[in-house]
């Protein structure tokens, strides 16, 4: 196969090559600086990267080469275990690294990305672009307008991408314009866990869990993702998202979407992503009635966490003292489909939460005849507990006699526990950025969100901010610490069921 470079010669590639060039854009942020060159230093220590890949730092600073690579060294330093710095990698890793300084908006400047590129073996080029969305556009014409780019170059775009659908689609038009879809990566991070791989060999590898796995056999699907951290001075950006679009809009619809759709034809990236899209547009949507029953949002107040005082939303520097913006929501919906008729979804995420976690529970349904003591009925089914973090694992929870003559038949509840890091002691489990980031180096998608997946998701979330906007109705206030409202408890409760808690 040949690539033909704009500004060159061409020159042969090989699909699943890690061979590229890679411009990251916002190269001084805190996204590269704690998560992007520690993956890509993991990947090198692990002998992932080619021998020739190179990475451009693009920032507005001032800087030079040498002082870009001592930047990236202290964020190494800083970010990975002590451990695991190999100093040969180090030293490795580091001559990778040119740095260019560029007003990302104007076009001036844009031309010496080409040059850096025809320095080299004129690879592919994989722009990264950890920035505001809102100048994506801009960047994406003004490296076609350079010539900078070729027929192999791809991008990279972190969430959010827009506001609601309509800045979504304006993003991604911009985006379109310049990338087919096909050279379109665009980042979730959860997808990159390893739990979220190993969920779905758990459900279309197993007969176990595949025969089991919809509405005759699963009550109940619960998904938590709690934030202990506040608002970490994104102030200006959050009051305007909140948590509904910052939260649910990408990582809990994702992971619903990994839940419940069926399973795909193939691994291809489209033939997952086809059967995700069909979960989104079963959705249940919120009539007015359920909005006041199904829906909670919610706002912190002030608190403690960690033994220590933490400021409420309102009193968070720059607030907004008026502010009706939701860091916390919690939702009852389903989706419409034969697979899961009659089972509910609980969703329920927020900031300043007792923990970081994130887990999903499987709930399944009791057995029909009940046969032991009446009083233990409540234990009587299993759950499937699926941890991303903090630390990332799967447990079958079941029932076994107690053991002892003095108990009769009496059960207890036990896992059957899969520690990533007890079951794999010796090897290390690699962060979401090192899986996603390998897979954009060698052209795989199935990681990645395709564009109507983000748009069915946006009309979802949309008619929910149109419902509140109308109800025009203030967040319920918790205290920081807590987990949320109490009406969040009220609502899982009048189904006669509880959160998970067993933390």
């Amino acid at each position: 196969m040949k690539q033909r470079n704009r500004a060159g010669e061409a020159k042969p590639t090989d699909a699943g090559s890690t061979e590229i060039d890679l411009a990251l854009f916002g190269a001084l942020g805190d996204l590269a600086q704690r998560k992007l060159y520690p993956a890509l230093y993991q990947l090198d220590r692990e002998g992932l990267l080619d021998a020739n890949t190179r990475l451009l730092g693009l920032a507005r600073q001032e800087l030079d080469r040498e002082a870009f690579q001592a930047r990236v060294e202290m964020s190494l330093k800083t970010h990975v275990k002590a451990e695991e710095l190999d100093r040969a990698v180090l030293k490795r890793f580091l001559a990778r690294l040119d740095y260019l300084q560029l007003d990302f908006t104007r076009p001036e400047g844009y031309g010496a990305i080409r040059e850096w590129r025809q320095q080299g073996l004129l690879r592919p080029m994989v722009v990264y672009l950890s920035v505001g969305a809102k100048i994506y556009g801009d960047i994406c014409r003004h490296l076609e307008a350079s010539g900078s780019l070729d027929e192999q170059s791809r991008v990279v775009v972190e969430k959010p991408i827009g506001f609601d659908l309509d800045s979504s689609a304006e993003i991604n038009d911009a985006i379109g314009a310049v990338f087919p879809e096909s050279r379109v990566y665009r980042i979730d991070h959860y997808l990159g866990k390893e739990t979220v791989q190993n969920l779905i060999a758990l459900r279309f590898a197993n007969p176990l869990f595949g025969t089991q796995w919809n509405q005759n056999h699963i009550s109940h699907v619960e998904i938590t993702v709690a934030e202990k951290v506040g608002i970490e001075g994104r102030w200006g950006y959050f009051d305007e998202a909140g948590q509904l679009r910052d939260m649910v809009q990408n990582h809990l619809l994702q992971l619903v979407c990994l839940i419940a759709m069926d399973p795909p034809a193939n691994l291809d990236a489209d033939a997952i992503r086809d059967e995700k899209v069909k979960v989104l547009k079963a959705l249940r949507p919120f009539t007015d009635d359920m909005l006041g029953r199904d829906v909670v949002r919610g706002q912190y107040m002030a608190g403690t966490t960690d033994g220590q005082a933490v400021p409420g939303y309102l009193e968070e520097e720059g607030a907004n003292t008026e502010s009706h913006t939701e860091t916390f929501v919690a939702m009852k919906t389903g989706v419409a489909n034969w697979r899961w008729a009659g089972v509910p979804f609980y969703l329920r995420t927020g900031k300043r939460m007792p923990e970081k976690l994130s887990q999903i529970i499987i709930h399944f349904r009791q057995q029909p005849h009940y046969i032991f003591d009446p009083d233990q009925r409540g234990l009587a089914a299993n759950k499937l507990v699926i941890r991303l973090q903090p630390e990332e694992g799967i447990a079958l929870e079941v029932l076994t006699k107690d053991s002892g003559l003095d108990k009769g038949m009496r059960l207890r509840r036990g896992p059957l526990h899969l520690d990533f890091n007890s079951a794999f002691p010796k090897t290390r489990i690699p962060d979401a950025y090192e899986r996603l980031l390998l897979e954009v180096m060698k052209g795989q998608q199935y990681l990645f969100v395709r564009r109507d997946e983000v748009e069915h998701a946006w009309q979802w979330c949309d008619s929910l901010v149109a419902a509140w906007d109308d109800r025009d109705e203030p967040p319920r206030r918790y205290p920081a610490g807590s987990w949320g409202p109490v009406a969040s408890i009220a609502m899982i409760t009048q189904d006669g069921r509880s959160w998970y808690e067993d933390y």
